[in-house]
């Protein structure tokens, strides 16, 4: 079970990694915060001082078509937002 699926690197992400030294990642729904801590550690070689969550819900579409009404939504998903030590820092974009 893969615990971090990848990072989200958006506009919001990227001004709150350079000050706050907060970083955002999608995860796996089931997994909890001490794993997330222990995967990021694992997998970057940082010191992780907190960890948040937020569970996203889905996002419930209707269309209207000739066929007849269709409905659909998106996939759920797990976000986390660690907080990293002092000085210490994650590089996202080494491996592009």
């Amino acid at each position: 079970m893969s615990i971090l699926i990848k990072p989200i690197i958006t506009e919001k992400a990227t001004l709150a990694s350079e000050l706050k030294n907060c970083y955002s990642f999608q995860v796996n729904t089931k997994s909890n915060k001490v794993e997330i801590k222990k995967a990021v550690e694992a997998a970057y070689g940082v010191s992780v001082e907190k960890v948040r969550t937020i569970n996203v819900r889905p996002d419930r579409k209707t269309k209207f078509t000739k066929t007849g009404i269709q409905h659909g939504k998106t996939n759920a998903v797990k976000k986390a937002l660690v907080q990293l030590a002092e000085g210490e820092t994650i590089d996202l974009y080494a491996n592009i």
